[in-house]
């Protein structure tokens, strides 16, 4: 059962959405079914404040994923001026070394390699930080789909009579189009079958 209290990560991680959504769906699956009824009898008031809850919680989701981009945008630029750096740096060692034949053979060979080091450099930084957000960003998708469809399991066990099975074969369903009217009063129950 649940204490009607959602705790909140500090920091964002991503679980107080599917928290959220596993306190709403115990709501609805420990409600008392109405007698002579197949319908459960919850408490309005209750199922808003949970889903209040959840939407207050997606903001800061999105202000992480928001984050995760712009330091990736961040992290990139910054690897793209060292890359420069370093052949900036290759190409004046380059130009100040002795214009000989066998000593320009030489720091040609050496600009060469140490522009082919910078770049290759260069683009495992690039790599690397595309990878990281990728991850996350991988991560943070798997949380969004993991609550659309606890979201969408909760409204089809709400539309759903007590003791059936939504749907046997799967777990998750796809959201119904129309949302049927809340009730006008607080408290108030309405018997589906009606």
């Amino acid at each position: 059962m649940t204490d009607g209290h959602v705790h909140h990560d500090p920091e964002g991680t991503g679980s107080d959405v599917e928290a959220t959504l596993h306190q709403l769906l115990d709501v609805i699956g420990n409600a008392r079914p109405m007698p002579l009824s197949a319908s459960v009898m919850i408490n309005r008031d209750e199922v808003l404040d949970i889903v209040e809850q959840g939407l207050a919680s997606l903001p800061a989701e999105l202000r992480q994923a928001r984050w995760l981009l712009r330091e990736r945008e961040e992290f990139l630029a910054k690897v793209q001026r060292e890359g420069d750096d370093i052949l900036d740096a290759a190409r004046a060692r380059a130009e100040r070394m002795v214009q000989r034949t066998e000593v320009v053979r030489a720091a040609q060979h050496t600009a060469r390699r140490l522009v082919e080091e910078a770049e290759a450099e260069s683009r495992r930084l690039r790599h690397e930080a595309e990878d990281y957000c990728d991850h996350k960003l991988a991560q943070f998708e798997i949380v969004l789909d993991r609550t659309i469809k606890t979201v969408q399991a909760g409204r089809q066990r709400l539309h759903t009579p007590a003791g059936e099975d939504p749907q046997p074969q799967t777990r998750y369903v796809e959201a119904p189009r129309e949302v049927e009217p809340a009730p006008a009063q607080s408290g108030e129950v309405y018997d589906y079958d009606e």
